[in-house]
Protein backbone atom coordinates (compact mmCIF):
# COMPACT_ATOMS: atom_id res chain seq x y z
CA UNK A 1 0.00 0.00 0.00
CA UNK A 2 1.36 3.48 -0.83
CA UNK A 3 2.36 5.55 2.19
CA UNK A 4 1.46 9.14 2.88
CA UNK A 5 4.08 11.88 3.10
CA UNK A 6 6.38 12.27 6.08
CA UNK A 7 5.22 15.85 6.51
CA UNK A 8 1.65 14.56 6.50
CA UNK A 9 2.54 12.18 9.30
CA UNK A 10 4.39 14.94 11.17
CA UNK A 11 1.52 17.42 10.78
CA UNK A 12 0.09 17.90 14.29
CA UNK A 13 -3.59 17.54 15.06
CA UNK A 14 -5.28 20.69 16.30
CA UNK A 15 -5.15 20.93 20.12
CA UNK A 16 -8.22 23.13 19.80
CA UNK A 17 -10.38 20.71 17.81
CA UNK A 18 -9.18 17.23 18.76
CA UNK A 19 -11.58 16.99 21.69
CA UNK A 20 -14.63 17.69 19.52
CA UNK A 21 -15.83 14.03 19.50
CA UNK A 22 -15.89 14.03 23.32
CA UNK A 23 -17.82 17.31 23.39
CA UNK A 24 -20.33 15.95 20.88
CA UNK A 25 -20.80 12.83 22.99
CA UNK A 26 -21.31 14.96 26.11
CA UNK A 27 -23.98 17.00 24.35
CA UNK A 28 -25.76 13.86 23.14
CA UNK A 29 -25.78 12.72 26.76
CA UNK A 30 -27.70 15.90 27.62
CA UNK A 31 -24.85 17.99 29.07
CA UNK A 32 -24.52 21.69 28.36
CA UNK A 33 -20.94 22.39 27.22
CA UNK A 34 -19.37 25.82 27.64
CA UNK A 35 -16.91 26.24 24.78
CA UNK A 36 -13.80 27.93 26.16
CA UNK A 37 -11.60 26.13 23.65
CA UNK A 38 -11.89 28.10 20.43
CA UNK A 39 -11.63 31.74 19.39
CA UNK A 40 -15.02 31.98 17.71
CA UNK A 41 -16.49 35.27 18.94
CA UNK A 42 -20.20 35.55 19.69
CA UNK A 43 -20.08 39.26 18.77
CA UNK A 44 -22.29 40.21 15.81
CA UNK A 45 -20.53 40.89 12.51
CA UNK A 46 -20.87 44.52 11.34
CA UNK A 47 -24.22 45.20 9.68
CA UNK A 48 -22.53 47.05 6.83
CA UNK A 49 -20.68 43.84 5.87
CA UNK A 50 -23.77 41.64 6.08
CA UNK A 51 -25.72 44.14 3.97
CA UNK A 52 -23.02 44.11 1.29
CA UNK A 53 -23.34 40.34 0.91
CA UNK A 54 -27.15 40.33 0.85
CA UNK A 55 -27.27 43.11 -1.76
CA UNK A 56 -24.92 41.40 -4.23
CA UNK A 57 -26.60 41.75 -7.62
CA UNK A 58 -24.07 40.69 -10.26
CA UNK A 59 -25.08 37.81 -12.51
CA UNK A 60 -21.65 36.15 -12.46
CA UNK A 61 -19.45 35.55 -9.40
CA UNK A 62 -16.08 36.23 -10.98
CA UNK A 63 -12.47 35.70 -10.03
CA UNK A 64 -10.77 38.72 -8.56
CA UNK A 65 -7.20 39.79 -9.25
CA UNK A 66 -4.84 37.27 -7.59
CA UNK A 67 -3.75 40.02 -5.19
CA UNK A 68 -7.37 40.87 -4.40
CA UNK A 69 -9.76 43.56 -5.58
CA UNK A 70 -7.82 46.77 -6.20
CA UNK A 71 -10.57 48.80 -4.52
CA UNK A 72 -10.28 46.63 -1.40
CA UNK A 73 -6.49 46.87 -1.34
CA UNK A 74 -6.70 50.65 -1.61
CA UNK A 75 -9.20 50.65 1.25
CA UNK A 76 -6.89 48.50 3.34
CA UNK A 77 -4.00 50.86 2.62
CA UNK A 78 -6.10 53.77 3.94
CA UNK A 79 -6.90 51.73 7.05
CA UNK A 80 -3.18 51.22 7.73
CA UNK A 81 -2.40 54.86 6.93
CA UNK A 82 -4.90 55.91 9.60
CA UNK A 83 -2.92 53.77 12.06
CA UNK A 84 0.25 55.68 11.18
CA UNK A 85 1.60 52.94 8.89
CA UNK A 86 2.93 54.47 5.67
CA UNK A 87 2.12 52.00 2.89
CA UNK A 88 0.21 51.96 -0.39
CA UNK A 89 -1.98 49.28 -1.92
CA UNK A 90 0.96 47.72 -3.76
CA UNK A 91 2.52 46.83 -0.40
CA UNK A 92 -0.15 44.22 0.32
CA UNK A 93 -2.05 41.36 -1.19
CA UNK A 94 -5.29 39.76 -0.08
CA UNK A 95 -5.25 36.15 1.09
CA UNK A 96 -7.66 33.41 2.06
CA UNK A 97 -7.52 34.20 5.75
CA UNK A 98 -4.47 34.99 7.86
CA UNK A 99 -3.53 31.32 7.52
CA UNK A 100 -2.77 31.65 3.82
CA UNK A 101 -0.96 34.92 4.48
CA UNK A 102 1.41 33.13 6.83
CA UNK A 103 1.88 30.25 4.39
CA UNK A 104 2.71 32.73 1.62
CA UNK A 105 5.15 34.53 3.91
CA UNK A 106 6.94 31.34 4.91
CA UNK A 107 7.14 30.03 1.37
CA UNK A 108 8.22 33.40 -0.03
CA UNK A 109 10.96 34.08 2.49
CA UNK A 110 12.27 30.68 3.64
CA UNK A 111 13.51 27.53 1.96
CA UNK A 112 13.10 23.94 3.22
CA UNK A 113 15.24 23.29 6.31
CA UNK A 114 15.59 27.01 7.04
CA UNK A 115 14.83 27.87 10.67
CA UNK A 116 12.41 30.30 12.25
CA UNK A 117 12.53 31.37 15.91
CA UNK A 118 9.14 31.62 17.63
CA UNK A 119 8.52 32.58 21.27
CA UNK A 120 6.39 29.85 22.85
CA UNK A 121 3.63 29.20 23.67
CA UNK A 122 2.41 30.22 20.20
CA UNK A 123 -0.61 29.75 17.94
CA UNK A 124 -0.67 26.00 17.42
CA UNK A 125 -0.99 26.16 13.65
CA UNK A 126 2.45 27.79 13.36
CA UNK A 127 3.79 24.26 13.76
CA UNK A 128 1.56 22.98 10.97
CA UNK A 129 2.29 25.89 8.62
CA UNK A 130 6.02 25.42 9.16
CA UNK A 131 5.87 21.68 8.46
CA UNK A 132 3.88 22.40 5.29
CA UNK A 133 6.59 24.84 4.13
CA UNK A 134 9.43 22.52 5.18
CA UNK A 135 10.62 25.06 7.74
CA UNK A 136 12.03 24.16 11.15
CA UNK A 137 10.60 25.92 14.21
CA UNK A 138 13.12 26.85 16.88
CA UNK A 139 11.09 27.69 19.99
CA UNK A 140 12.30 30.16 22.59
CA UNK A 141 10.59 29.77 25.94
CA UNK A 142 8.61 32.43 27.73
CA UNK A 143 7.28 31.99 31.25
CA UNK A 144 3.84 32.30 32.79
CA UNK A 145 5.60 33.76 35.83
CA UNK A 146 6.64 36.84 33.83
CA UNK A 147 3.34 37.02 31.96
CA UNK A 148 5.05 35.58 28.84
CA UNK A 149 7.28 38.61 28.24
CA UNK A 150 9.98 38.55 25.56
CA UNK A 151 13.19 36.69 26.49
CA UNK A 152 16.49 38.54 26.60
CA UNK A 153 18.52 39.06 23.42
CA UNK A 154 21.18 36.64 24.64
CA UNK A 155 18.65 33.82 24.51
CA UNK A 156 17.85 34.62 20.87
CA UNK A 157 21.53 34.81 20.02
CA UNK A 158 22.09 31.25 21.22
CA UNK A 159 19.52 29.96 18.69
CA UNK A 160 20.72 31.89 15.65
CA UNK A 161 22.90 30.08 13.12
CA UNK A 162 23.44 30.07 9.34
CA UNK A 163 20.05 28.39 8.83
CA UNK A 164 18.09 31.01 10.77
CA UNK A 165 16.05 33.20 8.44
CA UNK A 166 13.25 34.73 10.52
CA UNK A 167 11.61 35.45 13.85
CA UNK A 168 7.83 35.15 14.19
CA UNK A 169 5.73 36.87 16.87
CA UNK A 170 2.00 37.24 17.46
CA UNK A 171 1.15 40.70 18.80
CA UNK A 172 -1.04 40.71 20.82
CA UNK A 173 -0.57 37.02 21.37
CA UNK A 174 -2.64 33.96 20.76
CA UNK A 175 -2.70 32.01 23.09
CA UNK A 176 -1.34 34.30 25.84
CA UNK A 177 -2.90 37.71 25.19
CA UNK A 178 0.57 39.19 25.68
CA UNK A 179 1.16 42.66 24.18
CA UNK A 180 4.72 43.50 23.11
CA UNK A 181 6.05 46.82 24.36
CA UNK A 182 7.90 49.35 22.20
CA UNK A 183 11.11 48.42 24.01
CA UNK A 184 10.64 44.72 23.20
CA UNK A 185 10.00 45.49 19.54
CA UNK A 186 13.14 47.61 19.46
CA UNK A 187 15.08 44.64 20.86
CA UNK A 188 13.68 42.47 18.10
CA UNK A 189 14.66 45.11 15.54
CA UNK A 190 18.23 45.01 16.85
CA UNK A 191 18.35 41.23 16.43
CA UNK A 192 16.84 40.97 12.94
CA UNK A 193 18.86 43.85 11.51
CA UNK A 194 22.10 42.52 13.01
CA UNK A 195 21.55 39.03 11.60
CA UNK A 196 19.70 40.03 8.39
CA UNK A 197 16.50 38.18 9.32
CA UNK A 198 12.84 38.63 8.48
CA UNK A 199 10.51 39.65 11.31
CA UNK A 200 7.04 38.18 10.80
CA UNK A 201 4.38 39.79 12.98
CA UNK A 202 0.92 38.23 13.24
CA UNK A 203 -1.23 41.26 14.13
CA UNK A 204 -4.74 39.90 13.65
CA UNK A 205 -5.82 40.95 17.17
CA UNK A 206 -4.53 44.53 16.80
CA UNK A 207 -7.87 46.15 17.71
CA UNK A 208 -8.26 44.29 21.00
CA UNK A 209 -5.96 46.17 23.39
CA UNK A 210 -6.92 46.92 26.99
CA UNK A 211 -6.14 49.11 30.01
CA UNK A 212 -5.26 52.14 27.89
CA UNK A 213 -2.32 50.38 26.22
CA UNK A 214 -1.42 50.92 22.56
CA UNK A 215 -0.58 48.46 19.83
CA UNK A 216 2.62 49.11 17.89
CA UNK A 217 2.98 47.53 14.47
CA UNK A 218 6.40 46.40 13.27
CA UNK A 219 5.56 48.25 10.04
CA UNK A 220 5.72 51.56 11.93
CA UNK A 221 9.27 51.01 13.22
CA UNK A 222 11.96 52.86 11.26
CA UNK A 223 14.74 50.66 9.98
CA UNK A 224 12.61 47.55 9.49
CA UNK A 225 11.42 48.34 5.97
CA UNK A 226 13.28 45.37 4.46
CA UNK A 227 12.68 42.99 7.37
CA UNK A 228 9.09 43.40 8.53
CA UNK A 229 6.24 41.25 7.16
CA UNK A 230 2.80 41.57 8.74
CA UNK A 231 0.12 38.90 8.76
CA UNK A 232 -3.40 40.24 9.15
CA UNK A 233 -7.00 39.05 9.02
CA UNK A 234 -10.60 40.21 9.19
CA UNK A 235 -11.69 37.13 11.16
CA UNK A 236 -11.47 38.46 14.69
CA UNK A 237 -11.47 42.20 13.96
CA UNK A 238 -14.98 42.12 12.53
CA UNK A 239 -16.12 38.80 14.04
CA UNK A 240 -16.27 37.30 10.55
CA UNK A 241 -14.15 34.15 10.85
CA UNK A 242 -16.06 32.40 8.09
CA UNK A 243 -15.39 34.89 5.28
CA UNK A 244 -11.73 33.74 5.18
CA UNK A 245 -10.08 37.01 4.23
CA UNK A 246 -6.65 38.12 5.39
CA UNK A 247 -3.63 39.85 3.91
CA UNK A 248 0.15 39.94 3.87
CA UNK A 249 1.72 43.41 4.17
CA UNK A 250 5.32 44.47 3.68
CA UNK A 251 7.35 47.44 2.44
CA UNK A 252 9.78 44.90 0.99
CA UNK A 253 8.45 44.64 -2.56
CA UNK A 254 10.49 41.53 -3.30
CA UNK A 255 8.46 39.75 -0.63
CA UNK A 256 5.15 40.98 -2.04
CA UNK A 257 6.12 40.20 -5.63
CA UNK A 258 7.17 36.69 -4.62
CA UNK A 259 4.00 36.13 -2.59
CA UNK A 260 2.00 37.16 -5.65
CA UNK A 261 3.38 34.12 -7.50
CA UNK A 262 1.89 31.86 -4.82
CA UNK A 263 -1.33 33.90 -4.96
CA UNK A 264 -1.53 33.40 -8.72
CA UNK A 265 -1.13 29.64 -8.26
CA UNK A 266 -4.29 29.55 -6.15
CA UNK A 267 -6.01 31.97 -8.59
CA UNK A 268 -7.85 34.40 -6.30
CA UNK A 269 -9.13 34.96 -2.76
CA UNK A 270 -12.88 34.45 -2.11
CA UNK A 271 -15.08 36.97 -3.89
CA UNK A 272 -17.88 37.16 -1.32
CA UNK A 273 -15.32 37.38 1.46
CA UNK A 274 -13.72 40.38 -0.17
CA UNK A 275 -17.10 42.04 -0.68
CA UNK A 276 -17.84 41.70 3.03
CA UNK A 277 -14.32 42.73 4.06
CA UNK A 278 -14.29 45.83 1.88
CA UNK A 279 -17.65 46.91 3.25
CA UNK A 280 -16.43 46.24 6.80
CA UNK A 281 -13.81 48.96 6.38
CA UNK A 282 -16.73 51.37 6.84
CA UNK A 283 -17.63 49.89 10.22
CA UNK A 284 -18.29 52.81 12.62
CA UNK A 285 -15.86 53.35 15.49
CA UNK A 286 -18.77 52.88 17.92
CA UNK A 287 -18.78 49.19 16.97
CA UNK A 288 -15.19 48.73 18.15
CA UNK A 289 -15.72 50.85 21.27
CA UNK A 290 -18.54 48.55 22.35
CA UNK A 291 -16.72 45.34 21.39
CA UNK A 292 -13.48 46.28 23.16
CA UNK A 293 -15.38 47.34 26.28
CA UNK A 294 -17.22 44.01 26.28
CA UNK A 295 -14.04 41.96 25.88
CA UNK A 296 -12.26 43.91 28.60
CA UNK A 297 -15.15 43.27 30.99
CA UNK A 298 -15.16 39.58 30.06
CA UNK A 299 -11.43 39.40 30.65
CA UNK A 300 -11.78 40.97 34.08
CA UNK A 301 -14.57 38.58 35.05
CA UNK A 302 -12.63 35.53 33.84
CA UNK A 303 -9.30 36.47 35.44
CA UNK A 304 -10.98 37.33 38.72
CA UNK A 305 -12.87 34.03 38.82
CA UNK A 306 -9.87 31.95 37.76
CA UNK A 307 -7.52 33.42 40.32
CA UNK A 308 -10.05 32.72 43.08
CA UNK A 309 -9.58 29.00 42.46
CA UNK A 310 -7.01 27.37 44.71
CA UNK A 311 -3.89 26.37 42.80
CA UNK A 312 -4.69 28.24 39.57
CA UNK A 313 -2.19 30.75 38.14
CA UNK A 314 -3.34 33.12 35.40
CA UNK A 315 -1.59 36.38 34.38
CA UNK A 316 -3.64 39.33 33.15
CA UNK A 317 -3.51 39.64 29.34
CA UNK A 318 -3.30 43.08 27.74
CA UNK A 319 -4.80 42.11 24.40
CA UNK A 320 -6.61 39.57 22.20
CA UNK A 321 -9.19 37.40 23.99
CA UNK A 322 -7.21 34.45 25.30
CA UNK A 323 -5.44 33.48 28.50
CA UNK A 324 -3.10 30.68 29.43
CA UNK A 325 -3.92 29.33 32.89
CA UNK A 326 -1.82 26.92 34.91
CA UNK A 327 -3.92 24.34 36.76
CA UNK A 328 -3.10 22.04 39.70
CA UNK A 329 -3.36 18.90 37.54
CA UNK A 330 -1.10 16.14 36.23
CA UNK A 331 -1.98 16.44 32.56
CA UNK A 332 -4.23 18.92 30.76
CA UNK A 333 -5.06 16.54 27.89
CA UNK A 334 -6.35 13.97 30.38
CA UNK A 335 -8.20 16.62 32.35
CA UNK A 336 -9.84 18.17 29.27
CA UNK A 337 -11.12 14.76 28.18
CA UNK A 338 -12.21 13.83 31.72
CA UNK A 339 -14.35 16.95 32.21
CA UNK A 340 -16.23 16.07 29.03
CA UNK A 341 -16.58 12.33 29.66
CA UNK A 342 -16.82 11.93 33.43
CA UNK A 343 -17.78 15.28 34.96
CA UNK A 344 -20.70 17.65 35.08
CA UNK A 345 -22.01 20.25 37.51
CA UNK A 346 -25.79 20.24 37.45
CA UNK A 347 -25.70 18.97 33.88
CA UNK A 348 -23.07 21.46 32.70
CA UNK A 349 -19.39 21.12 31.83
CA UNK A 350 -16.61 22.87 29.89
CA UNK A 351 -14.43 22.38 26.84
CA UNK A 352 -10.89 23.77 27.11
CA UNK A 353 -7.78 23.61 24.94
CA UNK A 354 -4.76 21.82 26.48
CA UNK A 355 -1.77 24.14 26.17
CA UNK A 356 0.86 21.53 25.27
CA UNK A 357 -0.23 21.89 21.65
CA UNK A 358 0.79 25.55 21.76
CA UNK A 359 4.38 24.62 22.55
CA UNK A 360 6.99 23.14 20.24
CA UNK A 361 9.27 22.01 23.06
CA UNK A 362 8.39 18.49 24.20
CA UNK A 363 6.99 17.93 27.71
CA UNK A 364 6.06 21.59 28.12
CA UNK A 365 2.76 23.14 29.14
CA UNK A 366 1.19 19.87 30.27
CA UNK A 367 -0.49 21.50 33.27
CA UNK A 368 -1.67 24.56 31.33
CA UNK A 369 -4.78 25.30 29.26
CA UNK A 370 -5.81 28.04 26.88
CA UNK A 371 -9.14 29.68 27.57
CA UNK A 372 -10.91 31.96 25.09
CA UNK A 373 -13.20 34.52 26.70
CA UNK A 374 -15.60 34.70 23.76
CA UNK A 375 -18.66 33.82 25.87
CA UNK A 376 -20.87 36.33 27.65
CA UNK A 377 -20.05 37.20 31.24
CA UNK A 378 -22.77 35.06 32.81
CA UNK A 379 -21.56 32.03 30.86
CA UNK A 380 -17.95 32.72 31.87
CA UNK A 381 -18.95 32.73 35.55
CA UNK A 382 -20.84 29.45 35.15
CA UNK A 383 -17.93 27.94 33.20
CA UNK A 384 -15.38 28.86 35.87
CA UNK A 385 -17.70 27.40 38.52
CA UNK A 386 -17.59 24.15 36.53
CA UNK A 387 -13.81 24.37 36.38
CA UNK A 388 -13.52 24.90 40.13
CA UNK A 389 -15.77 21.94 40.88
CA UNK A 390 -13.96 19.77 38.34
CA UNK A 391 -10.55 20.55 39.84
CA UNK A 392 -11.86 19.67 43.28
CA UNK A 393 -12.90 16.17 42.18
CA UNK A 394 -10.38 15.40 39.43
CA UNK A 395 -8.43 12.20 40.27
CA UNK A 396 -5.22 13.64 38.81
CA UNK A 397 -5.18 16.82 40.87
CA UNK A 398 -1.73 17.88 42.08
CA UNK A 399 -1.41 19.93 45.27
Amino acid sequence: MPTVSKKGIDMPSSPIRKLVPFAEKAKKAGKKVYHLNIGQPDIHSPKVALDAISSFSQQVIEYSHSAGFESYRKGLARYYNELGIDINYNNLLVTTGGSEALLFALNSCLDPDDEIIVPEPFYANYNGFSISAGVKVKPIKTSINSGFSLPEIDEFETLINENTKAILICNPGNPTGYLYSKEELQRLKEIVVKHNLFLFSDEVYREFIYDGNKHISVLSIDGLEDNAVVIDSTSKRYSMCGIRIGCIVSKNMQVIDTALKFAQARLSPPTFGQIAAEAALNTPSSYFNEVIKEYEERRDVLINELNKIDGVICPIPKGAFYVIAQLPIDNADNFAQWVLEEFDLNGETIMIAPAAGFYSTNDTGHNQVRIAYVLNQESLIKATSCLKAALASYPGRVN
